[in-house]
């Protein structure tokens, strides 16, 4: 799709509707069963759904009192705080798209005047849903953290909190997070006993996409009940099956996968955004290589309707961002455009690993870095006009970032704890900054 076709949708669908308007506040959700939480999309933060409120009605897990008011708003062209990464890259100007288009897009124009219409009090059922069963994860990406990971609460368990973080006022390194695992293994979680209610009864017929993330959702045992009933209810179900993955797994699952979703239409979502060490340094747990097989395993499969990665644009990443592009257009010269596509997604939390941090002799090269590739490649056939216009965001952010964050303060606060954090993360996870990234070394011994 061109870029005038997304300009012309929000025109169009949704700024005529109000200014605020997004589809993915009716029919699109996380919401995390192991905690008890939910959320429009991955822009907001996570809220608690009323355990009582979900007993009594399966389709609470999604309808919740915060997301009936934050509706009310956006029928009234007015913004609700929680939406403020779409505020902002609007805000920077340049006619810049916020995923706010991109995620009402999949809806229909009669849908969407449905939701603007429908009094925002009323229960909607969803189109597109991402859940997480549980926080089982064998990874320990440097901007997770023990809330999505259960191997991050053994980095805490056994080597204490992380100390002299000043910025990380949401406590995110700081002890275990038992909030996100309410239910242990073999309780009854009302939350999960709430979604498969409403699966039954509603959501294999409404739903166009079920995505399941995790932790790693491969390691959870739902995740298994769930593909077992597409396994016995081959046809009942026309709902796309996605499953996020970090790929770190051996072929004979992936195999498993692909046998146990029956005839199920499915995309597989993995997320990567730099290549070799830097790579592994990063998104801990990880084994490049091994990634790399299994990418070109899905791929080659003939079975995969999709294969997708979500990249996470961090202060780090941005040494080896293009060059990871790079292999993902060979991915797609050897199997297809669309294998895989990619998305940016720019980091905000932890702010001390954002590109924010940097300092701006570092963050005018990697602009450069990357718009130079941006100008080499916006012809590329192989790349989607959805991927050229991240890229393009990307590049207005770094430029822009500068001028956003003028407080001296704040950034020495930032570059303390980026440092103060790596300095224990290698020491916890066995690393070496400074070998591993060569290009922040004398900026990083500086700090």
């Amino acid at each position: 799709m061109s870029d005038n076709f997304y300009r012309e949708f929000k025109a169009k669908v949704l700024d005529s509707k109000s200014a605020s308007f997004c589809g993915a506040k009716w029919y699109n959700a996380t919401i995390w069963l192991g905690s008890g939480m939910t959320t429009s999309c991955h822009h907001p933060l996570p809220h608690k759904v009323s355990v009582d409120d979900v007993n009594k009605n399966p389709k609470a897990l999604h309808n919740t009192e915060q997301k009936k008011k934050e509706r009310a708003m956006m029928q009234k062209g007015e913004r609700p705080e929680g939406c403020e990464y779409c505020w902002k890259i609007e805000d920077i100007g340049r006619n810049n798209l916020s995923d706010r288009v991109y995620k009402s897009i999949p809806y229909s124009e009669e849908d969407l005047i449905s939701a603007y219409n429908l009094p925002a009090s009323e229960d909607v059922d969803l189109q597109t849903l991402e859940i997480s069963f549980d926080r089982t994860c064998q990874f320990a990406c440097s901007y997770c953290n023990p809330a999505f990971s259960s191997t991050w609460v053994k980095d805490i368990k056994k080597h204490g909190a992380y100390k002299n973080l000043k910025s990380d006022g949401r406590n995110h390194f700081t002890h275990e997070h038992n909030s996100s695992q309410l239910f242990k293994l073999k309780e009854v979680n009302p939350y999960v006993e709430a979604f498969f209610k409403w699966w039954e009864s509603d959501l294999h017929r409404t739903l166009q996409e079920l995505r399941i993330t995790g932790g790693e959702p491969l390691m959870s045992g739902y995740t298994w009940k769930l593909l077992e009933w597409f396994n016995k209810n081959k046809g009942k179900s026309k709902t796309r099956l996605a499953i996020n993955s970090n790929l770190g797994i051996d072929k004979e699952i992936l195999d498993r996968v692909i046998d146990e979703c029956g005839n199920a239409e499915l995309h597989i979502y993995t997320s990567n955004e730099s290549v070799g060490h830097q790579a592994e340094y990063i998104r801990d747990g990880l084994d490049w290589q091994q990634w790399i097989n299994n990418m070109h395993l899905l791929a080659s499969s003939g079975k995969v309707a999709g294969l997708h990665v979500m990249c996470t644009i961090n202060a780090l990443c941005l040494a080896g961002l293009t060059d990871f592009i790079e292999e993902m257009i060979e991915f797609k010269k050897q199997y297809g455009r669309d294998f895989p596509t990619f998305t940016l997604n720019i980091l905000r939390f932890p702010s001390f690993q954002s590109a924010t941090v940097l300092p701006t002799y570092m963050k005018q090269h990697y602009y450069r870095q990357i718009k130079q590739w941006y100008d080499d490649n916006q012809n590329n056939e192989w790349l989607h006009q959805m991927e050229l216009d991240q890229m393009s965001r990307l590049i207005d952010y770094l430029e822009t970032v500068e001028t956003a964050h003028k407080d001296a303060h704040q950034t020495d606060i930032l570059q303390n704890d980026f440092a103060e954090f790596y300095k224990q993360y290698d020491h916890r996870r066995g690393k070496d900054f400074t070998s591993t990234f060569p290009e922040f070394a004398e900026w990083y011994n500086s700090l």
